[in-house]
């Protein structure tokens, strides 16, 4: 029963911070419309805070039980695995509203409090991307990269740089249809190509 209502909490809490965003969101409304007492809330979460970084952690643990899919799927070659695995990125991150609160937030104020989770899913991303590229440096399909730990650093953080234009900026239906041509250029850096490759 406890886990049913916290589920509950979460799951309306989630739909009231994607649609009214984290400060315009009460703790009051959100028992209200989970039809629970407020304490109930507080049972389950200490605090506003505590009950959004739940919210942004179950995004993120749908992202990478997407992802992992992807990189754990040896069937498919080196390139296509790395742009599969971005291609869902951006697909799964598209969706995640409440996320989408935190870059919003980057702008004006820090929302110190999931500093930590955001920390953990780029490590936990830098840990499953290196394990694309060590499969394609072992196969020789990649230039083999003595400081992996530091290209992929850079390139996440290009990454995360396209993800105010695309979410914040609501420009994803217009870069969209032309992301994958983007990251087969990405990957063409880092691709060993043929002695007449044009």
């Amino acid at each position: 029963m406890k886990e049913k209502t916290r589920k509950k909490i979460v799951e309306v809490a989630s739909e009231l911070f994607a649609k009214y965003g984290f400060h315009k969101t009460s703790m009051d409304e959100i028992a209200r419309t989970a039809r629970k007492a407020k304490g109930s809330l507080y049972y389950h979460f200490a605090s506003k805070e505590a009950l959004f970084t739940e919210v942004v952690s179950q995004e993120f643990e749908h992202l990478k039980r997407e992802l992992i899919l992807v990189v754990d799927n040896e069937q498919l070659d080196p390139i296509t695995q790395a742009k599969m695995y971005l291609l869902k990125r951006n697909e799964v991150l598209s969706k995640c509203y409440n996320y989408h609160e935190t870059l919003k937030a980057d702008f004006y104020e820090r929302f110190e409090f999931i500093d930590n989770l955001r920390k953990e899913l780029l490590e936990w991303e830098i840990v499953q991307m290196g394990r694309i590229m060590q499969r394609g440096m072992d196969s020789g399909v990649f230039v083999k990269v003595e400081k992996m730990d530091v290209v992929l650093d850079v390139f996440f953080m290009v990454l995360k740089g396209l993800e105010v234009p695309l979410f914040l900026q609501k420009r994803h239906s217009d870069f969209g249809p032309y992301f994958g041509d983007m990251i087969s250029l990405m990957l063409r850096a880092v691709t060993i190509q043929p002695k007449n490759f044009p």
